[in-house]
């Protein structure tokens, strides 16, 4: 059994020794047994022993890896590495200090040397810490990671309730904050590399498919309002890139989210890069490439300025076909208007009637259109009926081109943005918009990050390579500046 390794104190008395962890573990389980066997089995001695059983365990784990975790370092600065390296900076052996950590098992006290950086005014680091993978100086990685997962669906007051009664640790806001925005920090450089994988191991299952269709690559990005601390309500942005089978079946989605910015830049940017990437690594056939929005300043810019432009990353001579298809829902709104123009409260036949066409027949839209305008001739309208009229005709005139919807069913194309608009609520909506809530840009930013991480199903697989991918000080040899010395003494 592991034994304490604690340095006595010779200035104070020697208190009794106290029982390892697993001695410990093994009276406190065998009193736990003793009192649940001396009665009745019922409902409430069944549910203490569980939770005594549980807390038993828990202090045992704690017991453990705080003696696990300080018997790293020695005890004695002159047995301490003298000097460290990390990122191009040495630093020297200061002093031990102590700090508590949160674990999954409760609070442990970590006693390890910190190092002074060689120029003045640059903060310290404690080497143990970094090589533990603590998370901004108080948590565990396995706490930390728990702590970000809750945040992704319930509000720091009920992480907190949570952390209190599962793990009996009483944290401030500023503390629990401080721990998710460190662990989106670093687990957010790894998203695109894991969304890239995940979207080329759907590709792969979608060319591997039977179907009559060729596979598709899809992307969306759409527009949602979110409240902002002492600005209102300002717009958000969110953007999806989806995979489907040759049967037309969804495989999966990835999600990006952006919060208010000018002109959606960040989230342009993410999304290319994320397509960019995918297409560069694919080396099957190129699947379709389809673009499904409603209609919107950032969606146009986005269409006309990059898609339209864009050159296959693997052969700059081949420009990508992107095929813009116009989401037929969002359509399907400005046919109402026509009814609601035309008919006032009747009309649902005809509506229905449109919607069949448009959907099913070629050149659907302007047949539409046509019908539209055999029925205006017919009927006198109010001004208002007429301006509602014209501004739902005029929608569907402009760009009846991206509204070939015979063509993209006979392609295996998808016709609505219904997955984008999903992310609005998803992302957003959720988790941003309840009652009372007001964000700050950046932490409104932290909990959407975390929120595309969950939802896009690479959670695990990013915290995996941010563990795996932490550089870590590494002991500076004193053999060199010996030598250095030596000869300029001979």
């Amino acid at each position: 059994m592991p034994q304490s390794t604690a340095a006595p104190d010779p200035s104070a008395s020697q208190p009794a020794p106290r029982p390892a962890p697993f001695a410990r573990l093994r009276s406190q389980v065998q009193a736990c047994l003793q009192h649940f066997r001396q009665g009745p089995a019922t409902p409430p001695a069944a549910y203490t022993l569980e939770k005594e059983l549980k807390a038993a365990f828990d202090e045992a784990a704690r017991a453990l890896l705080e003696h696990e975790f300080n018997r790293l370092e020695p005890d004695g600065r002159a047995q301490a590495d003298p000097k460290v390296r990390y990122q191009r900076q040495t630093y020297r052996v200061n002093k031990k200090t102590k700090a508590e950590v949160a674990t999954s098992f409760g609070a442990i006290t970590l006693r390890s040397f910190l190092y002074l950086a060689r120029e003045d005014g640059e903060p310290g680091l404690h080497p143990l810490h970094m090589r533990l993978g603590v998370v901004a100086g108080s948590a565990t990685a396995v706490l930390a990671e728990r702590a970000a997962r809750w945040a992704v669906d319930h509000s720091q007051r009920e992480v907190r309730q949570w952390r209190e009664a599962e793990h009996g640790l009483h944290w401030s806001n500023d503390r629990l904050r401080r721990v998710v925005r460190e662990f989106r920090r670093t687990a957010v450089a790894f998203r695109e590399e894991a969304q890239v994988q995940r979207l080329l191991q759907w590709l792969g299952e979608a060319q591997r498919s039977r179907g009559r269709y060729r596979p598709v690559l899809a992307q969306g990005r759409d527009g949602v309002l979110v409240p902002i601390r002492g600005d209102g309500y300002q717009e958000a942005s969110t953007a999806t890139v989806s995979v489907y089978d040759r049967r037309g079946r969804r495989l999966g989605t990835v999600y990006l989210g952006q919060m208010p910015e000018a002109h959606q830049a960040s989230l342009t940017a993410a999304l290319t890069a994320l397509v960019t990437e995918v297409l560069r690594r694919w080396e099957g056939p190129l699947p379709r490439l389809v673009y499904v929005t409603d209609k919107g300043q950032a969606q146009d810019d986005y269409y006309r300025r990059v898609l339209r432009r864009q050159r296959h990353p693997r052969q700059p001579g081949q420009r990508l076909a992107w095929e813009w298809v116009l989401d037929f829902f969002h359509v399907c709104g400005y046919l109402a208007k026509l009814r609601e123009a035309l008919f006032g409260a009747g009309g649902c036949r005809w509506y229905e009637r449109m919607r069949h066409w448009l959907r099913h027949r070629a050149q659907g839209a302007a047949q539409v259109l046509r019908s539209a305008m055999q029925h205006l001739h017919r009927r006198r309208l109010s001004k208002a009926a007429e301006g509602q009229f014209w501004e739902a005709y005029g929608y569907l005139r402009r760009h009846s081109r991206w509204m070939d919807y015979a063509r993209y069913r006979r392609q295996g194309l998808p016709i609505g943005s219904g997955v984008t608009e999903a992310a609005c609520k998803t992302v957003f909506a959720q988790r941003l918009k309840r009652s009372g809530m007001r964000w700050d840009k950046g932490s409104g930013q932290v909990i959407v990050d975390l929120r595309a991480l969950h939802l896009s199903g690479v959670w695990q697989e990013v915290v995996r390579k941010d563990l795996q991918a932490r550089a870590l000080p590494e002991r500076v040899s004193s053999q060199p500046q010996a030598r250095r010395s030596g000869r300029k003494a001979a």
